[in-house]
């Protein structure tokens, strides 16, 4: 065995083996702690990630909770799909099987089209700092938990974890690449823009990708990170990453958003003092999960460019080209509900403005007229 496919088969065998590795770490059967109050409330939260530096810190983060809230409130940590079904997981929440999900928010756009605004949709916001302005701001936070509220659900609060990358077995260096290009896509705003680019998109889980590739289904694919990318093998059946122009890995999906959501009972059950802690806690969590999975993507580009991956990114000339692209698709999604227009209409106003400049006003000018 060569010394590359020994570290590819390491790298694999940690991701895979990722939630049997912490689950030791994790709080599985969280202990019955007598506090002030009586005793500790214990929560069953699933992630919606498999394996990996995600779950790690995922891990981490829930076996700190009983000892910051001095035994009143325990996670007992689980990972995809091991309660719940990956695409069940707010249904899950909703009917009291989870009293908390870490999950993607872009999942919400299943239960009001308003659920795609909430997460990172293409050309839009593209950092986090952008997205934070949005949720703790200018008013981001309360609309999602007036959207959630209706689905029983109580949106905590936001968690970065880092840009979606493409990985394909073709060179991607032209918008004019993708046409005809077999693509997987996460389905939603994303899948909208590529269409239109010319590419014949399919939507996948996770898991499905690698035998997709394997059969020749799919050419490209859209996903997550460089690290899980890497760690899932996309390195040994694609040869080329392509991605955003410098300083951005991606811009179709640059700041990929979950958050913590919980049932609106489990949360109304807390004391003030305990929501509070919770909502602080999901804050720092937020920088301490995406600090680490940008990280584990760092030390992932020398594994790339051993197994000889060409990296290639697109111009700002593209970049401005989809963004008009996107704001079509960005118009049609805000029109299908009144809570969708409502968020929108912050976004679009920020992206319009001095601060940010991302969209020509006379671009904000078209929507606002519908209004």
């Amino acid at each position: 065995m060569t010394h590359k496919s020994a570290g590819r088969m390491l790298a694999r065998r940690r991701f895979l083996s990722a939630a049997g590795a912490s689950v030791a770490a994790a709080p599985l059967a969280a202990p019955a702690i007598a506090t002030a109050q009586g005793q500790t409330t214990t929560w069953r939260v699933q992630s919606s990630w498999g394996g990996g530096p995600g779950l790690e810190a995922f891990y981490e983060w829930a076996n700190s909770i009983v000892e910051v809230s001095g035994g009143e409130l325990a996670f007992d940590a689980r990972k995809d799909g091991e309660l719940v079904k990956r695409f069940d997981i707010y249904d899950g929440v909703r009917a009291g099987q989870l009293e908390a999900a870490h999950n993607f928010t872009i999942d919400a756009g299943r239960f009001d089209p308003a659920g795609v605004f909430l997460s990172s949709y293409p050309l839009a916001m593209r950092t986090t700092s952008e997205w934070d302005v949005f949720y703790y701001g200018l008013g981001g936070l309360e609309l999602a938990r007036e959207i959630y509220a209706k689905q029983n659900l109580f949106f905590v609060g936001p968690i970065h974890h880092g840009p979606n990358i493409i990985h394909s077995k073709k060179p991607i260096r032209y918008l004019d690449d993708f046409r005809g290009l077999k693509m997987r896509t996460p389905g939603g705003m994303v899948e909208q823009l590529f269409q239109q680019l010319g590419a014949e998109t399919i939507t996948l889980p996770g898991a499905e990708i690698m035998p997709a590739f394997q059969s020749g289904r799919i050419d490209a694919a859209d996903f997550v990170g460089p690290s899980i990318n890497y760690a899932y093998g996309f390195a040994e059946e694609t040869k080329f990453i392509s991605m955003g122009p410098a300083g951005y890995m991606s811009i179709y999906q640059p700041v990929d958003l979950m958050d913590l959501t919980v049932n609106q009972a489990a949360w109304d059950a807390l004391s003030p003092e305990m929501k509070l802690l919770v909502e602080r806690e999901v804050q720092n969590f937020s920088d301490i999960h995406h600090a680490k999975i940008q990280k584990a993507d760092q030390d992932s580009w020398a594994q790339y460019a051993a197994e000889g991956v060409e990296v290639s990114r697109i111009t700002p000339e593209d970049v401005r080209l989809l963004t008009k692209v996107a704001a079509s698709i960005w118009f049609d999604w805000a029109s299908r509900s009144p809570d969708a227009a409502r968020v929108f209409k912050v976004q679009l106003d920020y992206m319009a403005s001095g601060s940010l400049g991302y969209v020509e006003q006379e671009i904000a000018d078209l929507f606002n007229d519908t209004l």
